[in-house]
């Protein structure tokens, strides 16, 4: 079911089950108004249950660039895409957004995983130590811990 994220009033909708709920919510109205100051695109989650491929895509992505397979179940999936962009985000129970910024085309197309841990969770045991993390304030998501790594191969048939 498709939910429309507001990036005005923090809303716990679909993140009930997280443990960091209220800080996740917050991480979800940050991308959600970075997407529409960029992009003015809306934009909306769906369940996990209802993105098994593009979750399946990412997990394959994470293992084979970087041996990573999370715990946490994936709540959320927000999908944006146009002619040029395909980026997914994977809004995960344990407060982590990973988001997939994949340009389609160009010269030398930009092609990155992206990492956002919210305000109040302890970096996955999985990540310790593999990355560095730099920090962003957010008036809606207070600290935001990100890092990146870019990705060898190609991931997307035209």
């Amino acid at each position: 079911m498709e939910y429309k994220v507001d990036f005005k009033n923090i809303e716990l909708t679909g993140l009930e089950s997280s443990p960091v709920a209220a800080s996740l919510a917050g991480l979800r109205a940050n991308e959600a108004r970075y997407f529409w100051n960029k992009y003015k695109f809306e934009y909306s989650t769906y369940s996990a249950s209802e993105r098994a491929k593009e979750i399946n895509w990412l997990n394959k992505i994470l293992k084979e660039e970087r041996n990573l397979e999370f715990k946490s179940p994936i709540l959320e999936v927000a999908i944006y895409e146009d002619d040029d962009i395909y980026w997914p985000d994977f809004i995960y129970q344990n407060g982590m957004i990973i988001n997939v910024l994949y340009e389609k085309k160009g010269d030398k197309p930009k092609r990155a995983v992206g990492l956002k841990l919210c305000e109040d969770m302890e970096i996955p045991s999985e990540l310790q130590g593999k990355f560095n993390f730099a920090h962003q304030r957010s008036k809606l998501a207070g600290s935001i811990r990100g890092s990146y790594f870019k990705l060898k191969k190609e991931w997307l048939q035209e």
